[in-house]
This record gives C-alpha cells, structure tokens and sequence, in this order.
C-alpha cells in the first residue's frame, strides 16, 4: 500500500513530467496537516495531506478564486482529493513571524523596519478583504459561510470550557452566557459581509522576493474587517508595543479609507470587541493546548495575552454592559497564577529524533538551526536480513541483534558524554531548546534504537523535559 509521500511523488511527477528527487517533511504545526517539500532537477511545490475533505475543498476551492483575482496566495497545481492530498506554490520557509524573532532578537525594542514590513502587510490585507470575497463560492466555506452568532459561540464557549474553567476561575455561567450573547448581538450590528481571514497571524503570512502572500485561509468566510486586523495586531507571542499597534491600526485605516472611498463608522469602538473576542478565541486554544494537553508553547503564549487583555479592558470602549464577562477577563489578566504559568516551561527541552537520511535531516522547529546530529550507519544494518525487516529498533529482536554486537554500547557510551557535557553547559547557560538526532538508512532500526536510549538517559539523568520523536512513525 502506497504511503502518503508516495501519492505526493505521483502527483508530482504526473504534473511537473519530472521524477521527484529528494521529499522533505516540513515541521507540524498547530494543525493535523502534513506537508512535505518535494523537489525535482527543476521544479519544487509543497505536498499536503489533510484528512479533512471538506477542509481541502474550501482551501483549493479558495486558492484558485483568489489566484483569479491576482491576490497573492500559493498557486494550485494538482490535487487528488480521493487520497485526500495537494500540491501548491512553494513560497519558501520566511514568515512574518520569522522575521520578528530575527529583527528582535537581541532586544524587546520593535525596529522601524519590522513596522514597515507590518504595515506592508497591513495594506494587502485591505486588498485581500474587499477583493478575496469576488465571485467566491462560500458554499464550500468550512465550517460555516459566514462569522455569525453560532460561529462567535462556539469561540466563546471554547474560552469558557477551556481556558476559564481550567483556570479555576469562578463564575456564574447564567450571567456570563447573558453577556456573551449581549457582546455578539452588539458586534454583529457593523458589516460582515468582506471576507473574513479568520487566522490571520504572523506565521500564516509568508514572504518571497519582496511581496507578502497569505497561506491557510480555508476557514475563511463573511465577516466583519476588524476581526483579521485585530488577530494581526494582538498575537500573543508577536508581543507589539501598543503605540506600535495603534501606528499600525491608524495606517490600516487610512489606507481602508482610500480603497472604500469613506470612513468605516466606529472602527476603533468595535475594534476592540473583535480584539477581545479574538483573545478569548486564542486563550480557548491555550488552554486545551497549554493546560489540557501540557504542550510548552501554547503555555508560553498566555501572560502574553493577560497583558493583551489587560491593555484592551484600560481602553474599553464598548457601548455595552457586560459585567460578569469583565470582571472574569480582569481577574484572569491580574492573576499571578496564570502570569508566572510559563516560569514551570522555562526548563531545557531536549528533542530527541530519530530520521532516515533518505528524507534528510529533520527541521528544527524551534527555530535555533539544529543541534547535534548522529550518523548510526556505520552499524550493521538489521534491516538489510529478512527476518528483521518488519521490527524497530523498540523490539526486543533489534535490540538483542545490536547489543549482540557490541559496537552499540561502545557508540551510545561516547554519545553521552558528549551529551552530558552539552547539556550541563545548556542548563548553566539557561537555554531552553535543544535537538539531539539519530539517522540511519530508512529511520527504523539502529536510529530508533540510539534515540530511545539516548531519551531514557536524559530522563535518568537530568532535571528536562525531554521529547522523542521517531519521524518515520515507529
């Protein structure tokens, strides 16, 4: 049975008419899709898989309107939506968030030319949001055509249920139902019907040779302008200084009432509803990521939103009563609890993989260009004997069959050394990321042996957190 980098080699190949030579896979992110890169002596595109059909159709569906109206998204070359796989444009690895770490790395200060590059971004928004919507069948829009009342409760529900319960917040859940409905009746009184990004953030915003493109928009549908402006400009971990924002905003509008012809009436009043009612969204999904699942970077973001609540609340300006729902979000933006969540995740975090060299060396998510890399292939290969074939290097018969050898307690014991003394400098230094890789022939066997060892040594052995990954699935 064909795996899904092999579907996406066909697809490939019965498009470009050139054989794939090398398939990378690209790091995951928030999402269940996978992507791959795939290259040819010529060509490259980016390979998708998502098990969501209806999600597929509204991107690809999207895509190629938007390409029409020479909006600047990835092209759609070839899809297969019976495998439930894509190609696209490949737009390369520079997002906008890349390029904040990178301008701001060695200070908190936000440089004149990121806000330049901001406000680049800002006007193709205005571009995308009156034209993206032309001719558009939202027909196929996921999971609904329109950010309406049921689609802003299900966003406040999220919060409830996940961010504010988990929490242990306390609350009266009658009063805070009465003024969530009062807050959507409220914001639903200005436009809805521009299109609606939805996930407008810095990492969904690419840039190539100078121009700025917009990539997984397939959850977009009818709704008002504030929203996407709002998502932009209140990205937790974007952390932009408020006079920042507030230059960006004023520019967002003024080029919005070039384009329109006139100025959109109370932009700034429901401005900030949409940017509460965005955080509250974002804090639903911190919650189950952070505090439900335990996964460090959705932690990381939330006293980056407390604060983000707290300056909203200092300039609230909703002419609307909602008591219970302010008196929560002050209680969550002033607790010392939720502020000093991150300080448990500033511990090292080693991740340990284990990868075939046929797809190369895996990327480095966390964004510091790798870490130390170990070739096991100068081992025998138990892969290449049949009756090892179909085990892994966790089964008792590959672990006797290196042991046996001998050669692997001799490699793994000059590995932890290294190891060892890397870490301790880490830990003494206060890094917080580190990868330490295993590769040999096909990712199965002598690799996954060395990085389960490896894990179980780091956890004996230091005060980390530690994370294995074994890339080809085992």
């Amino acid at each position: 049975m064909l795996n899904i980098e092999n579907k996406l080699q066909i697809l490939f190949t019965d498009y470009f008419k050139e054989e794939v030579v090398t398939i990378e896979k690209l790091p995951e992110s928030g999402s269940s899709r996978k992507y791959f890169r795939l290259k040819s002596k010529n060509h490259s595109a980016i390979g998708a898989f998502n098990e969501d059909l209806k999600e597929n159709i509204a991107f690809i569906t999207y895509s190629k309107n938007f390409k029409n109206n020479r909006l600047n998204v990835p092209e759609i070359y070839s899809e297969n939506l019976d495998e439930n796989i894509y190609l696209q444009e490949d737009l390369g690895d520079l997002t906008l968030d890349d390029v904040s770490r990178e301008l701001r790395k060695n200070s908190k200060e936000f440089p004149d030319k990121l806000v330049k590059i901001y406000k680049q971004v800002a006007k193709e928004l205005v571009n995308f949001q009156l034209n993206a919507g032309k001719n558009l069948d939202y027909s196929v829009a996921y999971p609904r055509e329109k950010f309406d009342k049921q689609s802003m409760q299900w966003d406040l529900n999220y919060f409830k249920y996940f961010f504010v319960k988990l929490a242990e917040i306390n609350f009266n859940e009658q009063l805070l139902e009465n003024d969530f409905n009062t807050l959507i009746h409220y914001l639903l009184q200005t436009e809805t019907d521009y299109f609606l990004f939805r996930d407008f953030k810095s990492r969904n915003i690419m840039l190539k040779e100078d121009k700025i493109y917009f990539i997984d928009y397939q959850g977009g549908r009818k709704g008002a302008l504030q929203y996407d402006i709002a998502t932009l400009l209140y990205g937790s971990k974007a952390d932009i200084p408020e006079k920042v924002r507030e230059e960006i905003k004023t520019y967002y509008e003024e080029i919005l009432e070039k384009t329109i012809g006139k100025k959109s009436e109370n932009f700034n009043e429901y401005f900030t509803g949409y940017a509460l009612l965005r955080i509250m969204q974002a804090m639903g999904a911190y919650g189950y990521r952070g505090l439900f699942q335990k996964k460090s970077y959705f932690i990381e973001s939330i006293p980056y939103a407390l604060v983000n609540i707290e300056t909203l609340l200092s300039k609230y300006n909703l002419p609307v009563e909602i008591p219970e729902l302010k008196r929560i979000l002050k209680e969550i933006s002033v607790s010392e609890k939720l502020k000093n969540i991150s300080k448990n995740t500033r511990q090292l975090k080693v991740t340990v993989r284990s990868f075939s060299y046929k797809r190369g060396i895996p990327y480095d998510k966390n964004g510091n260009g790798g870490g130390i890399v170990f070739d096991c292939r100068f081992m025998e290969n138990p892969g290449r004997i049949e009756k090892y074939k179909q085990f892994c290097g966790k089964d008792k018969e590959i672990i006797n069959f290196l042991e046996d050898k001998g050669e692997v307690q001799v490699f793994m014991k000059n590995t932890q050394q290294i190891i060892n003394q890397v870490i301790t400098k880490y830990i003494t230094r206060k890094f917080l990321n580190l990868s330490i890789d295993f590769g040999c022939t096909g990712g199965q066997h002598r690799s996954v042996y060395c990085a389960e060892k490896t894990a179980e040594f780091l956890k004996n052995n230091f005060d980390i957190i530690v994370d294995l990954e074994h890339t080809e699935g085992f």
